[in-house]
């Protein structure tokens, strides 16, 4: 692997979406992210009662519609109908939006043609439903762009399962920055890894080289993002698009 130039600032993926002017992981915080820019999108999927991909990333609705139902719970016509306003950061300002199905999604990423949308299949759904149904009907959703989307999970089962199913790419999120986890990746063999910088030890001066690039995870400046890129880092992911996008505009290396 080849490292980045240490003044290199690596190029953003909108975690969840423009997360911090829209609520995360809908249709408006996505598009957002496209209109701002960026070519790399990263959202979740789970699973309803009836076995459609949706885009939450909560098992439950508390946090994103300040209600307690459980995702897997709902069916999608009743769950489609719930308004996603993260009422603790927003109030009421966002009382019209909704959890986009993944099929809405993927028409989206069809659209947007040059972006690319990194699909993290949730654990919870994989626990609740089983790891068979659940990967069938989302490798089902993304199968009209699936040459725009990289297939992504903590459960590294899923995602070599995923890439048996679909041959699309696949990346592995770790939960670990150590040595049984490397030997783990390199025998998957994944096209990307995300790791949450918080998990990378202070003393690594290298990311673990392989076939994979890496994106790291939750950055909110851009110092922070060009030490990633030293370290080897490809991405960087961030919920503060605007903020970040500014700051490279800011601090740009002629």
């Amino acid at each position: 692997m080849t490292r980045p130039h240490p003044d290199v600032l690596p190029p953003l993926i909108a975690h969840r979406g423009n997360a911090a002017d829209f609520p995360e992981n809908t249709l408006e915080a996505l598009q957002s992210a496209v209109e701002l820019g960026l070519k790399h999108v990263e959202f979740d999927v789970q699973l309803t009662a009836d076995a459609v991909p949706v885009v939450l990333h909560d098992s439950d609705l508390q946090r994103v519609a300040g209600r307690p139902d459980c995702v897997h719970d709902l069916a999608w016509p009743a769950l489609a109908g719930i308004p996603i306003t993260e009422p603790q950061r927003f109030g009421d300002r966002f009382v019209d939006v909704r959890a986009p199905s993944l099929a809405r999604v993927v028409e989206s990423l069809r659209q947007w043609r040059d972006v690319t949308g990194f699909v993290e299949v949730k654990r919870a759904s994989v626990r609740r439903f089983g790891r068979e149904a659940v990967l069938k009907r989302i490798a089902a959703d993304v199968a009209p762009a699936l040459e725009h989307c990289v297939l992504i999970s903590f459960d590294l089962a899923s995602v070599r399962l995923l890439r048996a199913m679909t041959g699309a790419r696949i990346g592995w999120v770790i939960e670990q920055y150590d040595e049984p986890t490397r030997r783990l990746a390199t025998e998957a063999g994944p096209d990307f890894l995300f790791a949450n910088l918080e998990r990378i030890p202070v003393t690594t001066t290298e990311l673990w080289p392989g076939g994979w690039q890496w994106a790291i995870y939750e950055i909110r400046d851009a110092a922070t993002a060009r030490h990633c890129a030293g370290l080897g880092a490809k991405f960087v992911e961030t919920m503060n698009v605007r903020e970040m996008l500014e700051a490279y505009v800011r601090t740009a290396v002629p």
